[in-house]
């Protein structure tokens, strides 16, 4: 586009900001590169060459020959509950390698917290740990025996309490929640572990948060996104998940953006447990929505309700994914679903049928399948064009499945980061079945949109580190992954701006640097399409613009 070759003060453009001498990777196919970029207030209103709008009047930046690329978007992601991890003991594997450490750590935190106060403890990986490992709840006892403790598994399908704890949560009384399971040690009592639902048993005693935590959360959370280039995510299951229940999460999502502390967009996918059905009309189809039949598509530019989100099965590194085949080295284990599978696919067909988009987790190859079934019956069913219904993570996709995933018009949606941080506990789970194992030039090829996602907090979520383990597949041993899985860094690129705002039915409004769509840019210090992919997770974010307005970095 061409702007007008000049204007008066009074002139809308007199308001407008231009960013010139730039190098702009558009992803927009018709125009993938460009030198400047002309806004208006929120909106892009000028793609052109640099120097094209040096006399419409606006202000302007001089980037240098920075590189601009549309804001990144992660498509799956548990923002708040990220937020909250800032503040708990932090466990990853580059904080904690061994059981002896981790449990080092929950001590000193005992130390200097009072009496019945519990300590939560985030990120730890028992394929990472010396003793590969879960530790036991006897190991937390003898560092905190009056302070309930509880340590979230990376993967968020494991927690581990110590005694304190299951004696709160009256573990080994009660009756275990479907779908879950309390792991019983040698000595024949609980060990501590607490698999998929039955977390349900601890965490009902720490939700729901107060909602100033969870606005703090959301504005913790924030803060980092923006630092990494992040101006769009979509939240993968508001009100509650495995255990989780936050009742007012969707009010603190919107108290935290009237206090100005929400300073990204959000795309909220609704839990499924807060779904029900809602008195209707005979005329009209069965509502299964949230009160006053709210569903997928209700909000704005800066808030808005997406999907609906779907437990069917568990974890690959926690080895609770549903299989079609034994995991490697453990035969009569080939996982579980979290509900029976009849009921799952009630569920798809009447969210389906009441206008949501379906977004289940699924992350086995049986699973995966089916999921499949499920939306095919619901599809047949009820017939809706463009659906867009989700499977979030889609871990462990057969060949056959892949067609289908095509043939369906569904949207996968794998986490390129987690080839490096849990790819070595990923492939000695499945062994010699590991090209089925998070596919994207698969999906690609047979030209099924790719998103692109972290799940952050069970990885690390900054979109740059993502967009290298898509192009580079290396696991955090340096060992390959799955090479023939590769995509470029230009598809990478998409996949986490236009992808996951098509995975939103958001790609009218953002996703590239366009003419009418949404001026949430991200400046960065090199361009990754040309350079080593090696090099690609050095990249540094230079700033970070949302709806026109630089948020973060050396230009706001």
């Amino acid at each position: 586009m061409t702007a007008p070759s000049s204007s008066s003060p009074t002139s809308p453009l007199a308001r407008g900001l231009v960013l010139d001498n730039a190098n702009v990777i558009t992803v927009d196919a018709s125009a993938p590169r460009a030198g400047s970029v002309l806004i208006l207030d929120d909106r892009i209103v000028g793609v052109g060459e640099s120097g094209e709008f040096a006399d419409v009047g606006a202000a302007s930046i001089d980037l240098d020959g920075l590189t601009v690329v549309p804001g990144f978007n992660d498509a799956h992601n548990h923002m708040q509950a990220f937020g909250a991890a800032l503040n708990e003991v932090r466990l990853q594997p580059t904080v904690v390698g061994s059981v002896e450490a981790l449990v080092a750590a929950i001590g000193e935190r005992a130390d200097r917290t009072p009496e019945g106060v519990w300590i939560i403890g985030t990120g730890y990986d028992d394929n990472k740990l010396a003793e590969r490992r879960h530790p036991t709840r006897h190991e937390l006892d003898a560092v905190s025996p009056d302070n309930p403790v509880l340590l979230n598994h990376t993967s968020g399908h494991f927690c581990v309490v110590n005694t304190a704890a299951m004696r709160l949560a009256r573990v080994g009384e009660r009756e275990v929640p479907e779908g879950g399971v309390v792991d019983i040690g040698a000595d024949g009592t609980p060990s501590g572990l607490l698999e998929e639902q039955a977390q349900l048993l601890a965490r009902e005693l720490l939700h729901p948060r107060p909602m100033a935590d969870l606005v703090d959360n959301i504005g913790a959370a924030s803060d980092v996104y923006l630092s990494e280039g992040i101006t769009s995510a979509q939240e993968a299951g508001v009100g509650g998940i495995l255990g989780t229940v936050e009742p007012v999460e969707v009010a603190a999502y919107q108290q935290a953006r009237r206090a100005g502390r929400l300073r990204i967009r959000v795309t909220m996918m609704a839990s499924v447990e807060a779904l029900h059905p809602i008195d209707h009309h005979p005329d009209d189809d069965e509502p299964f929505a949230l009160d006053l039949g709210v569903h997928t598509g209700f909000g704005d530019d800066w808030l808005r309700f997406g999907a609906t989100k779907i437990f069917a099965d568990g974890s690959l590194i926690g080895r609770t994914a549903a299989m079609f085949d034994d995991f490697e080295g453990e035969p009569g284990n080939n996982g579980y679903f979290q509900m029976p599978e009849e009921i799952l696919h009630s569920l798809i067909l009447k969210a389906h049928r009441a206008g949501w988009q379906v977004a289940t987790h699924a992350i086995g190859d049986r699973a995966v399948s089916s999921v499949l079934d499920g939306i095919e019956a619901a599809l047949a069913a009820h017939p809706r064009d463009d659906a867009r219904h989700r499977i979030e993570h889609c871990g462990m996709t057969r060949a056959s499945d892949v067609d289908r995933i095509a043939a369906l018009g569904v949207i996968p949606v794998p986490q390129g980061r987690f080839i490096n941080e849990i790819g070595d506990g990923m492939l000695r789970a499945i062994g010699s079945r590991a090209p089925d194992c998070y596919r994207q030039r698969s999906f690609l090829d047979k030209g099924i949109v790719l998103p692109g996602s972290s799940d952050r907090p069970v990885v690390q979520g900054a979109p740059l580190l993502g967009i290298h383990d898509l192009v580079n597949q290396r696991t955090g041993s340096d060992a390959p992954f799955n090479p023939h899985e590769a995509i470029t860094v230009e598809e990478a690129l998409r996949a986490y701006t236009l992808g996951s705002a098509h995975a939103a039915f958001d790609e009218n409004h953002k996703g590239s640097i366009e003419v009418g769509k949404l001026a949430d840019l991200t400046v960065l210090d090199r361009d990754i399409t040309a350079i080593d992919p090696a090099d690609i997770a050095d990249t540094t974010v230079v700033s970070t613009m949302v709806g026109g307005s630089f948020e973060f970095g050396q230009h706001a």
